[in-house]
């Protein structure tokens, strides 16, 4: 056939094995393409059976398609067994589906990733269990295919039109093209990715989507100059990256042998490809609905599109995005996709004070994974981090876990500006930070404000670690389910690191074995103990363990525990932490004092200005946001390059802490005035029955100033139906809180 009607079937008719189809603009040009293709047959002596023959038709079913002057759509015959087809009880029926649906995948937007569900159920390793997942990826497939459009047949004298994206799951493509003053849809393409492939930064899917779909439809597109059309800025410079390696210098090679113009189009203009590669979770997650309102784009419950896997918030490819649509940072990561040349001031002097402080920084920002990070390096310059630029809004997000986690600690400014800064850096990062710490609720219900007069500390000589340590007992609590009553407190004087071990009991025996199970066996032999008078401490087999160990032991003054301050002040911070975390009936307390252990070790401690962990280890603690947001790996190095840094960093670090002890001290005097109107804590501690008070919190607010009385008493009321109070100014604070929980 193809031989018979060789240089007619471009022009005249189209064939498929024995299937014949005439075309004809006009009734004049199908006549004459009429006789051509008989003249043709007649000569190599071919005969017709004119009942299978349908003469000048306005529309024909061929292959499987309805064809006519209007496009190209599916044969409704074919999509009747589609819509009665059962649930598939077997792979084999499954597969049988999927190879009709298949057929008709270029009328289906986002085709790969509905069908993802399904074909997973047909992989060699997977075992033939029929989900709700796949119950709806099975409906929405056949109302896909009942509702499918009718595609344009493409125009040689019309330009092409190619719209691209890319998410972490898969990715889409529309062609089209401009007939009239309306945009006709062509054909869809959509791929889902592979596993590596979904661990590609965010510029190299998009790049991929790209790549994939010019070679999808690479007939209609080589030779054309067509408009190449994407919602990823950093693209407008594909074909000017500075030297290209590996993988994108052979994709730019690629895409070399056509002829295209990059546009950008924002997100919103961007719905035909953008918003059905960017539906992949289920209908429970929340950003899914506001992604489909911003994008102004309705669909169906019926049809949504499921994945079994969310997407990662921390990928490289979604805060690259947050990155590019922070008005502070798009500018400078666009620069630095686009050239390694720093703007002048001329081109950043129209953008806002934050983004001008970034270009101020801009020898120190580099590119990795295709995100922004700021290289930060000690004064000395013998060490240096990586700090994410940190787009304005996951801030909200990082303060959370930094301060308001269980690993966060509830600490202050300082600790958690600390925490913050070891991986993320942002404009004005201190002040965000001071203003969170500041306005945290639930610090502010359980510390109250710092209104007391200190006196200046005193300090106990030590030089290294493990010299001297301290030890308390902490209780009695609630009995927990594990039968804990009480807490051993160990602390060392010099590193600041501290040991709780929940007890069940605070007998001689329980102490001493606990000592010497939980920090003697780790730790050795300190030279010199101090405790308070406590008869478990001075009891006559404790004494022997001291003398049998070699350790002096010392003990606090009558009435005078600040003898003891330190282990003092760091029960009064477990306490803070576990009120915040503790269940209602407070029986749960043992279970939260390791995670307490790990934030306070990792924190920087007022004292020696480090944390207790480079104190000890001469180095930092891996948290668990480190793994929530992503961590430049450190350079390895060999085991002995390993321990003479080390020794150098343990004898910078004991330096410089011995230094600031010597010179510590704290002196304070808070006093406040209130006038008519203004929110205040009330300090109001209540006792129950069976809950421990040294667990509860007992600040109350906010309460607003009714009317000062005198100079000390204040009538205050928390809600306009609630009863006034008359209270004195002791008890009452500046209000300055902001509930985290419900932002």
């Amino acid at each position: 056939m193809e031989t018979v009607l060789r240089g007619l079937s471009s022009e005249a008719c189209l064939v498929y094995l024995d299937d014949i189809i005439i075309v004809g603009r006009t009734f004049e040009e199908h006549l004459s393409n009429l006789r051509k293709v008989f003249q043709r047959l007649q000569n190599a002596n071919l005969k017709l059976s004119p009942k299978k023959c349908r003469f000048f038709q306005k529309e024909v079913t061929y292959l499987g398609h309805v064809i006519s002057a209007e496009g190209v759509k599916t044969d409704p015959g074919k999509i009747k067994a589609v819509v009665d087809w059962p649930r598939p009880e077997t792979i084999h029926d499954l597969r049988s589906f999927l190879g009709l649906c298949t057929y008709y995948r270029r009328f289906v937007k986002n085709f790969s990733t509905t069908a993802r569900p399904l074909h997973k159920l047909t992989e060699t390793k997977s075992n033939f269990n029929w989900t709700e997942e796949c119950e709806k990826s099975f409906n929405s497939l056949k109302q896909a295919l009942t509702s499918s459009p009718i595609l344009t047949y493409p125009r040689i004298d019309k330009e092409f039109i190619l719209d691209t994206d890319a998410s972490n799951e898969g990715i889409g493509a529309v062609l089209s093209q401009n007939i009239g003053i309306e945009e006709h849809v062509i054909a869809y393409f959509s791929k889902t990715l592979g596993k590596p492939e979904r661990n590609y930064c965010v510029t190299r899917k998009e790049l991929l989507a790209i790549v994939k779909s010019i070679e999808h439809f690479h007939h209609y597109l080589y030779g054309q100059k067509f408009l190449l059309r994407t919602d990823h800025a950093s693209l407008r410079w594909l074909l000017n990256f500075k030297e290209p390696e590996g993988q994108i210098a052979r994709w730019i090679q690629r895409l070399q042998e056509y002829d295209f113009e990059i546009q950008h189009r924002k997100g919103t203009s961007h719905g035909n490809a953008d918003a059905h590669s960017r539906r992949l979770c289920g209908e429970s997650f929340k950003h899914c609905s506001n992604a489909e309102k911003k994008f102004g784009i309705e669909i169906d419950t019926s049809v949504k599109v499921l994945t079994a896997t969310s997407v990662d918030p921390w990928s490289s490819c979604e805060i690259q995005k947050a990155q590019l649509e922070d008005p502070a940072i798009k500018t400078i990561l666009e620069k630095k996709l686009m050239s390694a040349d720093r703007p002048s001031w001329q081109e950043i002097a129209p953008e806002s004070p934050a983004t001008k402080r970034y270009w101020a920084l801009w020898d120190s920002l580099h590119l990795k994974d295709g995100v922004l990070y700021r290289r930060w390096e000690s004064d000395d310059g013998r060490s240096c981090r990586w700090q994410q630029i940190l787009p304005k809004s996951r801030i909200p997000e990082v303060l959370r876990e930094t301060h308001d986690s269980a690993s966060g600690g509830h600490f202050g400014v300082m600790k958690t500006l600390s925490k913050t800064r070891e991986q993320f850096y942002w404009d004005r990062l201190r002040a965000d930070v001071e203003k969170w710490c500041r306005e945290c609720y639930a610090c502010g219900a359980r510390k109250g404000p710092k209104t007391r007069t200190k006196g200046q500390l005193q300090r106990h000589n030590v030089g290294a670690p493990f010299e001297r340590m301290a030890l308390d007992i902490l209780g009695p609590f609630p009995v927990t389910t594990k039968g804990n009553r009480y807490v051993l407190v160990l602390m060392d004087y010099f590193t600041k690191w501290p040991e709780a071990i929940p007890i069940p009991d605070q007998e001689a025996s329980t102490v001493a074995e606990e000592l010497v199970r939980s920090w003697i066996s780790g730790y050795g032999v300190p030279m010199i103990l101090h405790s308070d008078q406590g008869t478990n401490f001075n009891s006559a087999l404790f004494t022997e363990l001291c003398n049998l160990l070699g350790i002096l032991k010392t003990r606090t003054t009558a009435l005078h525990p600040e003898s003891d301050g330190m282990v003092e002040r760091f029960n009064r911070t477990i306490l803070n932490h576990l009120s915040l975390f503790v269940s209602r009936n407070q029986t749960d307390w043992d279970t939260h004092l390791p995670l307490f252990l790990l934030a306070y070790r990792s924190a920087e401690h007022e004292v020696t200005g480090l944390t207790p962990a480079e104190m000890l280890f001469g180095r930092t603690l891996r948290l668990p946001c480190d793994i929530l947001f992503g961590r430049p790996s450190e350079t390895p190095s060999s085991p002995n390059e390993y321990m003479t840094n080390l020794e150098a960093r343990l004898e910078s670090v004991h330096a410089f802490a011995r230094e600031r002890m010597k010179t510590r001290y704290d002196s304070r005097a808070t006093d406040h005035h209130f006038k008519e109107g203004d929110l205040v804590w009330m300090y109001n501690p209540k006792r129950r029955r069976g809950l421990s008070p040294k667990l509860q919190q007992n600040w109350e607010g906010p309460y607003t100033i009714v009317k000062k009385l005198n100079d000390v008493v204040y009538r205050v009321q928390r809600s306009p139906n609630a009863k006034p109070k008359v209270i004195h100014i002791n008890r009452l604070a500046p209000y300055r809180a902001t509930d985290h929980s419900s932002m």
